[in-house]
């Protein structure tokens, strides 16, 4: 019992100091790694489980309170998304069961497949923090070496001071928002480039193929996958087919890890969208 001028280890500081223990031992293992993907969407998370079923250490970042990006809603907040025939391959250890319904199209269940992926990247060791925001990057001798984070409606309204995480490659899995590459281009890293090209209007077809085909290193040490390849690359929209989200993670995940083995500058493949190269210069 707690009475007048005593200190008790009470049941709920118990509590608190296993989440914070925890918490922090989390957050301290993946201050250094092997990869950083910002953005737990369809492609990063895919990326994610992929490189850490190959033995690299991740980390993913999201700003949101929930991973899985833009999978839950779904298309107009109708909870089932659309894959493709060929890209049932990426949902490959993903329990989230496609229902063929016609001409090579197959729903999944938004729920289903938004909560496997998270289930299956944790379980894969990849260590998820959410509610963190990449606040800017860490650039050491013209090559990418890291992220800045804060936590999500703190650095944008608060003068506090983030932290940094620093990795052997960075992915860019934001999305629309293309952040990490625009982090880049208003600096003027990214030559002949104002700012963000951004997306091209809906043309599911050309979109599913290029994002897939768009996927590179954008920068040394960045990567981008996912629907940041067509908001950096002026690609097509697609709306609410995700298997070209899929394969343009695991595409993503495969030359970052054929990178890392090889090592800087020997593997990076460009990402370029009918031949034209983000960082070429503008005549």
């Amino acid at each position: 019992m707690n009475t007048a001028g005593s200190i008790v280890d009470s049941y709920e500081t118990r509590i608190t100091r296993a989440i914070l223990d925890a918490y922090h031992e989390k957050v301290s293992r993946s201050v250094v790694g092997d990869v950083l993907v910002v953005g737990a969407g369809p492609s990063g998370l895919r990326a994610a489980i992929d490189l850490a079923s190959k033995g690299r250490k991740v980390t993913v970042l999201e700003k949101r309170l929930s991973p899985g990006g833009g999978i839950w809603g779904g298309a107009m907040a109708m909870n089932e998304v659309v894959i493709q025939d060929e890209a049932l391959s990426a949902l490959e250890g993903i329990a989230a069961t496609p229902r063929p319904v016609e001409r090579g199209l197959h729903v999944v269940d938004a729920v289903a497949l938004a909560s496997a992926l998270c289930l299956k990247a944790v379980q894969a060791g990849v260590v998820v923090l959410n509610l963190t925001l990449a606040e800017d990057l860490c650039v050491h001798d013209g090559r990418v070496v890291g992220v800045v984070a804060n936590r999500t409606g703190v650095g944008e309204r608060l003068p506090v001071d983030p932290i940094s995480f620093q990795a052997g490659a960075v992915l860019d899995a934001t999305g629309h928002e293309a952040a990490l590459v625009h982090m880049l281009r208003r600096r003027g890293l990214l030559e002949g480039r104002a700012g963000p090209q951004g997306e091209g209007p809906m043309d599911a077809t050309e979109g599913e193929s290029s994002v897939v085909e768009g996927v590179g290193e954008a920068y040394p040490g960045l990567w981008i996958s996912g629907m940041c390849v067509q908001a950096a690359l002026g690609g097509p929209r697609m709306g609410p087919i995700f298997g070209g989200m899929l394969l343009s993670g695991r595409r993503a995940a495969a030359l970052i890890d054929r990178a890392l083995t090889d090592g800087p500058g020997e593997a990076g493949a460009e990402p370029t969208r009918g031949g034209e190269s983000l960082s070429e210069e503008t005549p």
